[in-house]
């Protein structure tokens, strides 16, 4: 590995992978030691043992303290969602994993399909500032976003307001809609929520390693071995 490189991945000697523990399909548990277990850190681990450096796994709350805190220098890589907003402050390497996200729609309701939703009257819960939230503010024309810290908040939002739509990644709809009678997950989605790996702006040669690094992931097949490991449903590696 090149000095260069080494001193914009890991400066510090370790590398600190910022983790996201609020996706509960890229951080499926803990370890003994309380450290989040999942594809997401496995990634971090296989990028650490290619540098030949330690790891040091970073977590955060919310996709958006993780994002907030890109020009901080406490984490060296971040994985987490690409959108454009995070952007401004994270080079991204291209998606190594995706996520269906769509709708659930209480009892009653007349919705049929992902893409009837965005129409005046229509109130959506959805978990603020995570990736999907962030494309709903950008593309929502009509309907009224209602934002919560979370899921379990976002589905006592959608519960207690009696809103028209509750946003959110497929997988956790399909346990959500078990707890509500008479609800549906819609047919379609709205978007394919993109994980990548992320180096704060300006690491041009780490960002550059890291897209090498996760092309050559998903092309080995050691991508889609991840998600077999964790048996996690709902996650597809990224075309």
């Amino acid at each position: 590995m090149s000095k260069v490189l080494l001193s914009q991945i890991a400066p510090t000697g370790t590398l600190r992978a910022g983790i996201n523990l609020l996706n509960f399909l890229l951080v499926t548990g803990k370890s003994a030691e309380g450290l989040p277990e999942g594809v997401a850190p496995d990634m971090a681990r296989a990028i650490a043992n290619k540098l030949g450096v330690p790891l040091e796994l970073v977590p955060y709350a919310t996709p958006g303290e993780l994002a907030d805190a890109a020009l901080n220098n406490v984490w060296d890589i971040g994985l987490i969602g690409s959108e454009p907003a995070r952007a401004e402050k994270i080079d991204f390497s291209t998606a190594y994993v995706e996520i269906e996200a769509t709708y659930l729609v209480p009892a009653g309701s007349a919705l049929r399909h992902a893409s009837e939703v965005d129409q005046p009257g229509n109130r959506i819960a959805v978990a603020s500032r995570s990736a999907y939230d962030l494309w709903l503010v950008r593309n929502i024309k009509h309907a009224t976003l209602m934002h919560a810290e979370g899921f379990d908040a976002t589905l006592k939002l959608f519960m207690d307001q009696k809103l028209e739509a509750m946003a959110s990644l497929k997988p956790g709809l399909l346990n959500d809609v078990e707890k509500l009678p008479g609800s549906r997950i819609l047919e379609g989605q709205f978007t394919a929520v993109q994980q990548s790996v992320g180096v704060p702006k300006g690491r041009t040669e780490a960002a550059r390693w890291l897209q090498d690094f996760v092309q050559e992931a998903k092309a080995s097949g050691f991508v889609a071995e991840l998600i077999a490991k964790h048996r996690v449903r709902g996650l597809s590696v990224a075309p």
